[in-house]
C-alpha cells in the first residue's frame, strides 16, 4: 500500500468590510471554519483575516462564505498598489472615500444633535415649542446619522446574528420611538412644556418625559467614538506604513556610460543604479563603485552610520548619507530586505495571544446575553409597578453601554503598535506567541560565531607541515574549497587566499559538501580537499601549535589534501562591543546565558570569560546544540535559542522561541521566531523589554475591558445610568483600550543604554 498524501494548505488572505466589534469577528472565523480543513484568524484592528485552507477551495468561495455571513470581503490589493496608493497604509480610494463619507455624517450630526443636547440638558434655555425644535432636528439623527447602525443591524437579522450595531440601533430606535410617543400621546408636546435634566433617570409628574437628547446622544457619541477610534488604530500602523514609504518610485540605471530614469518596477537583478547623497537605496545590492555611509536606521534600527565601499552589501530603503554610490542590484521586489520586514510585520499583526481568543470567545455570546438582560430589565420594572418610561429607561441604558468593541481591540491594537515599534528597533516577531515566548524565557543558548563576535573574521596565522605542499599551496587549495561555504570561517579562509599571492585566481571546486560542525570537502584539480575542525590525530608539528592557537582564544581549522593532514590555519574574531551589555541586560532581566559553539574549547572558553558567561558548551554539533536545548528543557527551563548559522537551524527549531540574527543565513531566520533585523544581540534585552511591556498592556486592556461591562451593565439595569451617559462611556472605553496601546509607539529601551552608544 502506498503512503497517504499528506494534506497541503494555503493561505490567503482577506479584507473584511462591515465588522465593528469582537462579536463580529467570532461570527467571520465561525462562517469560514465550517468549511471543511478552512481555519481563520480575524483581526478587528486591520479588518484583515488570515485563512488557510485546501488548495480546491478557491478564494471566491471564501468572499462568498464571508458575505453570506452579512460582512463584504476582497482581496487585498496588490504590494506595488498599496506602495503607490497615495497614502501608504494599502487603502484604495474606495476605503478613503468611505472614510470621508463617515466623517462628513458625523459633522452633519454633530451640528444637528448640539443643539438638541444643549436644550435638554439646560432647563434655563427652554422656550416655548423647544421641544418640536429638538423633535424636527432629532429625526434626521436617528433614522439619516444613525443609518449604518440600522442597516448593519437588519443585516444581521437576517443572518441570525446580533451584534454591536443592533445594540446602538435598537437604543436610537427605542428612544425615539418613546420621545416620539411623548410628544404626540403623552402631554409633552404641550407649548410650555419644561423638562429638568439629572443624570439618574427619574420618573414622571404625569406628563412622559422625552429622551431625544439619548436618541442623538447615542449615535454623535458612537460615531465619534469611532472616528476617533480609527484614527487611533490608523496610528497603531504608522510604522508599518513608515517602512512602505521607504520603497523608492524611480531609480536611475546607468547603462554603456549612459544613464536613464526608470520605474522601480522596472528594475532587475543585476542593473546598476545610481544613489547620490541623501537618496535612498532603490533595492538591496553590492556596491560596485564609490564610498559612502549609509543610514539604515530607518530599515534595521541601527543607530550608526556604516560604511560602505566596492564589495559591501547595502539594504534597499537605507540613505546616502555621503558620496556618490554605484550599486548593482542583487535582490528586487518581494526579495528584498526591506519586503520580508514588511510582510514580516504583517504576518505578524494577524495572530492573537491567548488571552485574546478568551476575550473573542465571550464576545460571541456577549450581545446575546445583553439583549437578554435588556428585556430582563424592561419585564423586571414593568412587573414592579415602575413607571414605563423609567423601565425604557433602564432597558435603553443596558443596550447602549454594553461594549464588546473594547474586547476585539484588546490585543490587536496593542499587538499592531508593538510589532511597528519593534520593527523601528530591528526586532521582527512572527506574531503574539514569539511576544509570550519573549515574556516568560529564562535561559538563552547563545552561538558564538556571528552572533556574540563579530563574525569577521580573518586568518591570523598557517602552520604547514614540513616537507608537504607548502604553505601557499595549502592556503590556494583551503581558499577554493571553501568558496562554497557560508560559514564565517570559511569566508576568511577564502579572502586570505584571494589575497596571498593576489596574482593567483582560485581555482573551481567540484563535488562540495558541507558536514555542519564539522567541515567542509570537495574537489580541487582532482585533489580531495578537506577543511575540518582538527581532531587529536594531528602531525607533531601541527600538535605543537594547537595550544599557541588556543592561548590566543584563536580558531585553528585543519586543512587535509587526499587524506593527508598538509596545515592547521588559525582564525581570529572579535566579540561585538554590544555583546558585553547584552549579555549584562539579560541577566538582570532575569535570564540565564548559555554558551553553546562548534569551536574549539579554548576559543569558546576566552569569550565566555571576557563576557561572564558561566556555562561553556564547546564542540557541539547541531545535534548536539538541539540535545542541550532539550536538556535544560527537561531541567524546567524555558529556552530560547539565538544563531545565525545553518548549524543552528536545528537548535531554533527546537527551543521554545528561536531568535536568529539578520545578518545570518535563510535556513536560521525561516527557523526563528524572532529576528534582530541589524544583527546586534543587545537588541534581544529591547525584545524582552518590549514583549513584557505588551502583554502588560494586553492585560490591562481585557481587564479595563471585563471590569468596565461589569461595572456600568449592572448600574444601567438598576436605573442609576442615563442613556445618553452610557453613549458617552461606551464610546470611552474603546478610546481608553486604543489609546492605552498607541503608548507602545513612543516606548524606548533602556535610555542608560542608549546613551553609551
Amino acid at each position: 500500500m502506498g503512503a497517504e498524501p499528506v494534506a497541503v494548505s494555503v493561505a490567503t488572505d482577506l479584507a473584511i468590510g462591515g465588522m465593528t466589534c469582537a462579536a463580529c469577528v467570532k461570527r467571520v472565523e465561525k462562517k469560514l471554519g465550517k468549511l471543511d480543513g478552512v481555519t481563520a484568524t480575524v483581526n478587528l484592528a486591520t479588518g484583515r483575516a488570515r485563512v488557510s485552507h485546501p488548495p480546491q477551495i478557491s478564494p471566491a468561495e471564501l468572499i462568498e462564505t464571508v458575505e453570506k455571513a452579512g460582512y463584504t470581503a476582497e482581496l487585498p490589493d496588490p504590494p506595488r498598489r498599496r506602495e503607490h496608493d497615495g497614502d501608504g497604509d494599502g487603502h484604495g480610494e474606495g476605503e478613503a472615500q468611505g472614510a470621508k463619507q463617515e466623517r462628513d455624517r458625523l459633522v452633519v450630526t454633530t451640528l444637528l444633535a448640539v443643539p438638541v443636547l444643549v436644550l435638554s440638558m439646560a432647563p434655563g434655555l427652554q422656550f416655548r415649542n423647544w421641544q418640536w425644535l429638538c423633535f424636527v432636528l432629532a429625526a434626521p439623527v436617528a433614522v439619516w446619522g444613525a443609518w449604518p447602525f440600522h442597516v448593519r443591524a437588519v443585516r444581521g437579522l437576517r443572518h441570525s446574528t446580533a451584534t454591536m450595531d443592533t445594540l446602538v440601533s435598537l437604543g436610537v430606535a427605542a428612544s425615539f420611538s418613546w420621545s416620539v410617543y411623548a410628544l404626540f400621546l403623552g402631554g409633552a408636546g404641550d407649548p410650555g412644556m419644561r423638562m429638568p435634566f439629572s443624570l439618574v433617570p427619574s420618573a414622571s409628574d404625569g406628563v412622559a418625559h422625552i429622551y431625544l437628547e439619548a436618541a442623538v446622544g447615542v449615535p454623535l457619541f458612537v460615531l465619534a467614538g469611532r472616528f476617533l477610534e480609527a484614527r487611533a488604530r490608523r496610528g497603531t500602523g504608522a510604522a508599518l506604513r513608515s517602512l512602505a514609504q521607504l520603497a523608492a518610485k524611480e531609480v536611475a540605471v546607468r547603462e554603456d556610460g549612459s544613464e536613464r530614469l526608470i520605474s522601480i518596477e522596472e528594475l532587475s537583478v543585476g542593473h546598476v543604479f545610481v544613489v547620490r547623497p541623501g537618496e535612498r537605496v532603490a533595492t538591496d545590492g553590492e556596491v560596485a563603485e564609490g564610498s559612502s555611509a549609509v543610514d539604515l536606521s530607518l530599515v534595521t534600527g541601527e543607530t550608526e552610520p556604516v560604511e560602505v565601499g566596492p564589495g559591501s552589501a547595502v539594504v534597499g530603503g537605507a540613505v546616502n548619507s555621503g558620496g556618490l554610490l554605484l550599486v548593482r542590484a542583487t535582490a528586487v521586489g518581494a526579495d528584498t530586505q526591506l519586503a520580508r520586514i514588511t510582510r514580516l510585520v504583517t504576518e505578524a499583526q494577524a495572530g492573537k495571544a491567548r488571552a485574546q481568543r478568551l476575550a473573542d470567545s465571550v464576545a460571541g455570546v456577549f450581545v446575546p446575553v445583553v439583549l437578554a438582560l435588556a428585556v430582563t430589565t424592561l419585564g423586571f420594572w414593568l412587573g414592579a409597578g415602575a413607571d414605563p418610561q423609567a423601565a425604557i429607561t433602564a432597558c435603553v441604558a443596558v443596550l447602549v453601554v454594553a461594549c464588546p468593541c473594547a474586547l476585539g481591540l484588546a490585543t490587536p491594537t496593542a499587538l499592531m503598535a508593538a510589532t511597528g515599534r519593534g520593527a523601528q528597533l530591528g526586532v521582527l516577531v512572527t506574531g503574539p506567541q514569539a511576544l509570550e515566548g519573549l515574556q516568560h524565557i529564562d535561559t538563552v543558548v547563545l552561538d558564538k560565531t556571528g552572533t556574540l563576535t563579530s563574525g569577521h573574521m580573518s586568518v591570523a596565522r598557517v602552520t604547514s607541515v614540513p616537507g608537504g605542499l607548502g604553505r601557499d599551496e595549502v592556503v590556494r587549495l583551503a581558499g577554493a574549497v571553501e568558496q562554497g561555504s557560508e560559514h564565517p570561517l570559511g569566508r576568511a579562509i577564502t579572502a586570505y587566499a584571494r589575497r596571498e599571492p593576489a596574482e593567483r585566481r582560485l581555482p573551481d571546486v567540484s563535488a562540495f559538501s558541507a558536514v555542519p560542525g564539522h567541515g567542509v570537502l570537495g574537489r580541487v584539480e582532482g585533489r580531495l580537499v578537506e577543511v575540518l575542525a582538527p581532531n587529536d590525530a594531528l602531525p607533531a608539528a601541527l600538535a605543537e601549535a594547537l595550544p599557541v592557537a588556543a592561548a590566543a582564544a584563536r580558531t585553528p581549522v585543519l586543512v587535509r589534501v587526499d587524506g593527508a593532514a598538509e596545515a592547521l590555519v588559525e582564525v581570529g574574531d572579535v566579540v561585538r562591543p554590544g555583546s558585553y551589555r547584552a549579555v549584562e541586560q539579560l541577566r538582570r532581566l532575569g535570564v540565564r546565558p548559555v554558551l553553546a559553539t562548534g569551536d574549539q574549547e579554548a576559543p569558546a572558553v576566552a569569550v565566555a570569560s571576557a563576557l561572564g558567561i558561566d556555562e561553556v558548551h564547546a564542540r557541539r554539533t547541531p545535534e548536539d546544540k538541539a540535545d542541550l536545548v532539550g536538556d535544560l528543557q527537561e531541567q524546567g527551563c524555558r529556552v530560547a535559542v539565538i544563531g545565525d548559522g545553518v548549524n543552528d537551524a536545528a537548535a531554533l527549531a527546537g527551543a521554545d522561541l528561536g531568535i536568529a540574527m539578520g545578518s545570518g543565513t535563510d535556513v536560521a531566520i525561516g527557523a526563528a521566531d524572532v529576528t534582530l533585523v541589524r544583527g546586534d544581540i543587545e537588541a534581544l534585552a529591547d525584545a524582552v523589554r518590549l514583549a513584557r511591556r505588551t502583554l502588560g498592556t494586553i492585560r490591562v486592556n481585557l481587564v479595563w475591558a471585563f471590569g468596565y461591562n461589569l461595572v456600568t451593565v449592572p448600574l444601567a439595569m438598576v436605573g442609576l445610568l442615563n442613556p445618553m451617559l452610557a453613549a458617552a462611556a461606551m464610546s470611552a472605553s474603546s478610546l481608553l483600550v486604543v489609546g492605552n496601546s498607541l503608548r507602545l509607539r513612543v516606548w524606548q529601551p533602556n535610555p542608560a543604554r542608549r546613551r553609551t552608544r
